[in-house]
């Protein structure tokens, strides 16, 4: 028995097959090969055409059936994680109105800052455990003021994950860990949050159904099943965000386990048992797959806008002709604290840990005469690692303390060189897993189809590769440093 996973990134589109007994990866495809567009029509504003989605799950399938390492008829249920807090709008015949407002981009803050006002701070921060900020209800809220006839024709609003179950099952549904991570969810209530509703005047049919995270989202439709060479009436059983997902996909689901990822964006995730929120909503909290009323399981999420994409911007514009590892290797031939430079990599939006400010990026102390591109490509990736430091500082004071981070052995995670800076200047031992989104996609879809009966059965196989542990303090001046020229900034 088969399980078929899909991550709906921001860069691409990933598929992974799974056996359902041994919990092994069979075959695995992503699309497009190069980094997928994120459209910015002015500054600040990021978003992609969900059709491209669909079609890029399309190739990636192909991709994978090619391998003909497995029968899709095999395929018994389908698990789908994407790029959180997206906005896609559909009409009543299912027809997106316009493309989606994806999670890097900044123009709704204005409208979840006059939320966060206007329903209390202490509200706000207490019942939905943030504040309205730039998530998906302020992006509709944007929507609904500044493209009244495109919101006028809106039947429902999606996350991107939810996008693509609708193509492959005419249903559209969500949960409550989508919808908290959306600020429509009240915790307090255990409801759909009246207080967003009204204070942003949104209909509540505008929200689709809700299930659970693990249960049966739709069933595979007779023409989409026949096109992917799929059984007809298969199930979607799993859909969640990416970051809880790759805690799923980490076995990260109990109080005081902790996951990280390090991709277009970075993130540390800690899972705990109380309705626990940051006061300055730096740091974001949200149910977790597994979170009930009676058993609370609430993920507090550190986001990093400005990671990966900080790596790749550099590679495009210095070396484009080189590999990621070519490069990792040249940069580790350089001193810790890169001879001086250092780099801010907030070049992707508005970071939440400085309380929704547009920092942009920064390069600092640039000598003509001893500074390279290596020099270069070293400085951003230990900024980014100091930027995760700052982060987890933030989660330290909300009373996420890791003794341990399991992360994906994956993106920035596979540069030797960004790992040892990441784990010396957090001070916290790494575990690299051969785990990914779409795995762990898949994993969710055998529990929501009851064929594992918990998450502990559908992770039973789930080994470490590697543990790296902090090997020296060396890191710790060139932080201060960095620190020092962040705060300039703020």
């Amino acid at each position: 028995m088969l399980l078929l996973g899909i991550d709906v990134g921001t860069s691409s589109i990933k598929v992974s097959v799974v056996d359902a007994q041994t919990q092994q990866c069979i075959a695995s495809a992503s699309y497009p090969e190069t980094e997928a567009e994120i459209i910015s029509y002015k500054s600040g504003w990021a978003e992609q055409s969900p059709n491209s989605w669909w079609q890029f799950f399309l190739q990636a399938l192909v991709k994978a059936h090619a391998t003909k390492s497995y029968d899709p008829k095999d395929i018994a249920a389908i698990g789908i994680a994407y790029q959180m807090h997206g906005l896609v709008t559909v009409d009543e015949d299912q027809q997106v109105l316009r493309d989606a407002i994806i999670w890097c981009d900044s123009r709704a803050v204005p409208y979840g800052d006059a939320a966060f006002k206007a329903i209390g701070e202490e509200r706000s921060l207490s019942h939905l455990l943030n504040s309205p900020g730039n998530f998906t209800a302020a992006k509709l809220a944007w929507v609904k003021e500044n493209e009244p006839l495109i919101y006028e024709r809106i039947d429902k609003i999606m996350l991107p994950g939810d996008y693509i179950a609708m193509l492959l099952t005419g249903s559209i549904t969500t949960s409550i860990s989508s919808l908290s991570e959306g600020i429509f969810w009240d915790f307090k209530t255990n409801s759909i949050s009246a207080d967003v509703l009204n204070y942003y005047d949104f209909d509540a049919s505008l929200i689709p159904p809700i299930q659970p995270v693990f249960s049966s989202h739709g069933l595979l439709k007779n023409e989409v099943a026949s096109s992917l060479g799929l059984q007809v009436g298969i199930p979607v059983t799993y859909k969640a965000g990416d970051q809880p997902n790759n805690a799923l996909s980490l076995n990260v689901m109990q109080p005081g386990e902790v996951a990280a990822t390090a991709g277009t964006s970075g993130v540390i995730y800690g899972v705990g048992d109380t309705l626990n929120y940051d006061l300055q909503s730096r740091v974001n909290s949200f149910a977790h797959v597994n979170h009930t009323a009676s058993n609370p399981r609430i993920g507090t999420l550190l986001c990093i806008n400005g990671t990966g994409i900080a790596n790749s911007w550099t590679k495009k514009l210095l070396a484009s002709n080189k590999t990621y590892a070519s490069i990792n290797d040249a940069a580790m031939q350089i001193a810790i604290g890169s001879n001086g430079l250092s780099v801010l990599p907030f070049g992707n939006g508005a970071e939440r840990v400085f309380v929704n400010k547009t920092v942009g990026a920064h390069y600092h102390n640039i000598d003509f005469n001893k500074h390279t591109d290596v020099h270069i490509f070293r400085a951003v990736q230990e900024g980014i690692a100091f930027a995760f430091r700052y982060g987890l500082d933030i989660l330290k004071e909300n009373g996420i303390k890791p003794g341990i981070i399991r992360a994906g052995s994956a993106n920035m995670f596979l540069s030797k060189l960004f790992t040892h800076a990441f784990v010396n200047t957090l001070q916290v031992p790494v575990e690299l897993y051969a785990n990914d989104g779409s795995t762990g996609a898949a994993l969710g879809a055998g529990i929501g189809a009851n064929i594992f009966k918990d998450a502990a059965e559908a992770f039973i196989s789930t080994k470490p590769l590697q543990l790296i542990e902090p090997s020296d303090n060396a890191y710790e001046e060139h932080y201060q440093r960095w620190l020092m020229l962040l705060q300039k900034q703020l």
